[in-house]
């Protein structure tokens, strides 16, 4: 190897140890750049942390705009970083941050509040207006109930009446304070006979479906004779035949605790038994259908 060769290699060492300890040099200067590069201050993570949750709640970022606003502004400059030597600064950057962000907290949950019970208290007057209405609208009901009821009561009524009315027309009874007066003539039986002829069935029948409808009515018969004959023979065979119709309401399904019978005799005539026309009014059976007692009658039947 000669001189010539020599001296390249030594440039080229020399070179490479050049470059190294530059190398070397720049890669101190970052790490001691990084060691002293000034960061966000203590607490500032922190901030933003409660910041960003206060903005994302949907109950409480629209009620506070201002005050988040005045918070951000606040955060953003005490997430700026300082050197050691400033340290004190960003504490109190931080501690402004965390202040601004209570105080939007603060804020939006009194509006949010106060918005409740605005909102709880218009329900209460829609509740109780509601009430109000439901209450009015039952009464409405209960009148026009009560109305069309009365109304049906009355129609009912008077088609009770009118029925009643046919019926008594039916029967030819007599109206009278004792009650209903059924008279029925001495075609019922034959001259001196306490048997019914066929032709009373019909007159008898009639009063069996009256009774039928109107089981609280009691009823008396009471059998009358002319004065042919002696007292004693009138009497018994007044008695006999007021028994024979008694016995024909009862075998057509009347109760005989609502019946009795009574042979007066000749002793209440209604026409003179000097005449032949006047006897034969005198010769009848009445039936009379008591009314109704007061305190088991509850509407006109």
């Amino acid at each position: 190897m000669n001189k010539t060769t020599i001296q390249p290699l030594k440039f080229k060492s020399a070179l490479a140890a050049l470059v190294f300890l530059t190398v070397l040099a720049i890669a101190a200067l970052v790490l001691a750049s990084c060691a002293t590069a000034p960061d966000s201050p203590l607490g500032a993570a922190q901030a933003r942390s409660k910041l960003t949750t206060l903005q994302n709640d949907p109950n409480l970022a629209s009620r506070a705009r201002i005050e988040l606003r005045e918070a951000e502004a606040a955060v953003r400059l005490a997430e700026q970083p300082l050197p050691a030597s400033d340290a004190a600064l960003g504490e109190h950057r931080v501690y402004m941050a965390t202040q601004k962000v209570a105080i939007a907290q603060a804020k939006a949950t009194t509006r949010y509040a106060e918005d409740q019970r605005a909102q709880l208290g218009e329900e209460r007057s829609e509740a109780r207006l509601e009430s109000r209405t439901r209450e009015v609208s039952r009464a409405r009901d209960d009148a026009e109930q009560a109305r069309y009821s009365e109304a049906q009561g009355a129609a009912e009524a008077t088609r009770q009446a009118e029925e009643y009315q046919r019926q008594i027309d039916a029967l030819q009874a007599e109206v009278t304070d004792r009650g209903l007066v059924l008279t029925l003539g001495d075609v019922l039986f034959a001259t001196g006979s306490a048997d019914l002829q066929p032709g009373a069935n019909s007159n008898l029948d009639k009063l069996v479906s009256f009774l039928n409808e109107y089981p609280e009515r009691r009823v008396q018969v009471e059998g009358h004779t002319d004065s042919v004959g002696s007292a004693e023979y009138n009497q018994a065979l007044s008695q006999r035949r007021a028994d024979s119709v008694s016995r024909y309401l009862v075998q057509h399904g009347i109760t005989s605790q609502r019946i009795s019978a009574t042979g007066i005799g000749m002793n209440q005539p209604v026409a003179s038994n000097d005449n032949a026309m006047g006897r034969q009014q005198n010769r009848r059976v009445e039936i009379i259908i008591e009314n109704p007692q007061p305190a088991s009658t509850s509407q006109l039947r």
